[in-house]
């Protein structure tokens, strides 16, 4: 018992607000880093001094996340639906797609129960013998004997029995979790190129050149992203980041000069109507831009798409959002790019107040999950607009793809265990 007769936790609970109270309010020094205070206002009632009622995770970001798994899931047997009329799939039923796209969401919201149990810490122990893991299958996937003959000349998936493993979709994760580690361990040495970016550059390089042996570009590109990005927040200088930048855009500059079937995509790209390309690089496109000129505002209707019928190749996959287009119209896409851009948002918020609470591997890992998220979005979205180039990505947390959205989901299985260790330091506990 205190002297006032008070326990002991609640005079420490006391302080705990009076001090959070003294900092929102100017009292104590703000935190440099962010140019204001702590954000964590919405914890704390300033004007009664009472704490408000804490949530024990993030329901909207669980309620979002949901959301985009169950339109997927909408929208995958709607794409796949009429595709055992396709003689190549003659074997499958009309919902083959459906029910393995549901047995990989069920592994992975498994996975990913299992997975928010554990510590952050643990994760930032074994951050680096998960990179060498997503290496090892790397080059494990290049070998004929192991991943067999490939799919349309490329080597990206292992087969495992009832699934295949894509380990370019782990190299992402294991990216994220290893960037945000090697920040944290070079943190003294910022501003120190040698020490502080050489290092990070070369296993990104080394990374790249396993993937471009696939070949998968678009994991490549999305994987240099999250680097960067850890990079630019973790506060390397501002003139070497942008030395970087040049490097990897002059490296891409080079990799479609040097390619030939990579030159020709990006002219299909530019001219898609072009009858060159229209029938061949440009096939998917230009079929993804008729889609979403039939949507017009509010769609053709659930399940009445006419591109998926043989016409759009992966509308399944790669090519999601335009069936969403087609039968959701405007509407239905603008719900898509909301979402995607709120839930990127509610990752960088986390990962900052994780930051605000000297948890820096945890507040770096969720931005780059954040930027993992939107990144990978925004790319698919642009592929399938026509803002960008084609490549082989696909919509996180909706297209079909088992490793894709197990992977997803334990990203943010980590994320939502930072936010719960985030909730649990500011009532007065331990993470």
């Amino acid at each position: 018992m205190s002297a006032a007769g008070r326990p002991v936790s609640g005079v420490l609970q006391s302080l705990r607000i009076d001090a959070l109270k003294a900092r929102l309010m100017g009292l104590w020094p703000r935190d440099a880093s962010e140019g204001g205070a702590l954000p964590v206002r919405d914890w704390i009632n300033v004007t009664s001094g009472s704490p408000t009622r804490v949530l024990a995770f993030d329901q909207a970001l669980l309620c979002v996340v949901v959301g985009l798994l169950a339109l997927g899931v909408v929208m995958v047997y709607s794409a796949s639906i009429a595709m055992s009329d396709n003689p190549r799939f003659s074997f499958y039923t009309p919902t083959y797609f459906l029910s393995r796209h549901v047995l990989s969401l069920c592994i992975a919201c498994v996975a990913a129960l299992i997975v928010v149990q554990v510590p952050v810490s643990v994760w930032e122990a074994a951050a680096p013998w998960i990179f060498v893991a997503a290496l090892f299958l790397l080059v494990v996937v290049l070998i004929p004997a192991v991943s067999g003959q490939g799919v349309k000349g490329a080597r990206r998936w292992l087969p495992l029995g009832f699934m295949t493993f894509q380990p370019s979709e782990l190299a992402k994760l294991a990216m994220a979790m290893y960037a945000a580690g090697y920040m944290v361990r070079k943190m003294d040495a910022r501003e120190n190129f040698w020490q502080a970016v050489l290092p990070m550059a070369f296993a990104v390089a080394v990374v790249g050149l396993l993937l471009l042996a696939e070949p998968d570009m678009g994991a490549f590109l999305v994987i240099a992203t999250i680097a960067m990005g850890i990079l630019f927040l973790g506060g390397v200088n501002g003139r070497m980041f942008l030395l970087i930048t040049a490097v990897l855009i002059g490296a891409f500059v080079l990799m479609i000069t040097l390619s030939e079937w990579r030159r020709e995509r990006i002219f299909a790209y530019l001219d898609p109507w072009d009858e060159k390309y229209t029938l061949g690089k440009a096939y998917q496109l230009s079929h993804s831009l008729i889609a979403f000129g039939r949507g017009e505002i509010f769609g053709q209707g659930l399940g009445a798409s006419v591109e998926k019928l043989h016409y759009l190749p992966e509308a399944h996959t790669d090519f999601l959002l335009a069936v969403i287009g087609e039968e959701l119209g405007l509407v239905g896409v603008a719900c898509v790019i909301v979402a995607f851009f709120w839930l990127s948002r509610r990752l960088f918020y986390i990962g900052r107040q994780a930051i605000a609470l000297d948890r820096v591997y945890a507040g770096l890992y969720a931005q780059g999950i954040g930027l993992w998220m939107g990144g990978q979005a925004f790319i698919n979205m642009g592929v399938n607009l026509g803002v960008l180039p084609t490549k082989g990505l696909t919509l996180p947390l909706m297209s079909y793809g088992g490793s894709a959205i197990l992977m997803n989901m334990i990203a943010l299985a980590i994320v939502a265990r930072v936010d719960i260790e985030n909730r649990q330091l500011m009532r007065g506990g331990r993470a």
